[in-house]
């Protein structure tokens, strides 16, 4: 227990950073007001999930400890939904009401679509 306590705590750490270096460099490559780093990662994070979710489900190729370290470990820091949530409020308080409510819609319309694309990639594995 306490081992994959650790490997997941390690995982997480490994998340935080991937997470950190592509939303920031997506975000300053786009720039704009709009968080195009946060969309980029979320849409990494469900088009993996959806990888490792199949590879694991369906195609049996990755065991239960593996898949707990990295949807647990790693995806769980790697996307960034609180930090969605956050970019939406500031527009919020600020009263940018399309440009929330656009990123509502973009985040999770897009965010099944590499869902999606993430499960049909990992039944090609």
């Amino acid at each position: 227990m306490l081992q994959r306590l650790v490997l997941v705590g390690l995982a997480g750490a490994v998340g935080t950073i991937a997470r950190y270096g592509l939303g920031g460099l997506v975000q300053h490559w786009v720039g704009g007001t709009l968080p195009w780093g946060t969309l980029a990662v979320n849409m990494a994070g469900c088009f993996l999930f959806g990888v490792v979710w199949t590879l694991a489900d369906e195609r049996l190729l990755i065991d239960d400890e593996t898949r707990v370290i990295v949807l647990g470990g790693f995806m769980g820091a790697f996307t960034t939904f609180s930090t969605f949530i956050f970019d939406t409020g500031g527009f919020m308080r600020e009263e940018q009401w399309l440009l929330a409510t656009g990123n509502v819609a973009v985040q999770t319309l897009v965010g099944l679509a590499f869902l999606f694309l993430g499960m049909v990639a990992g039944r090609l594995v």
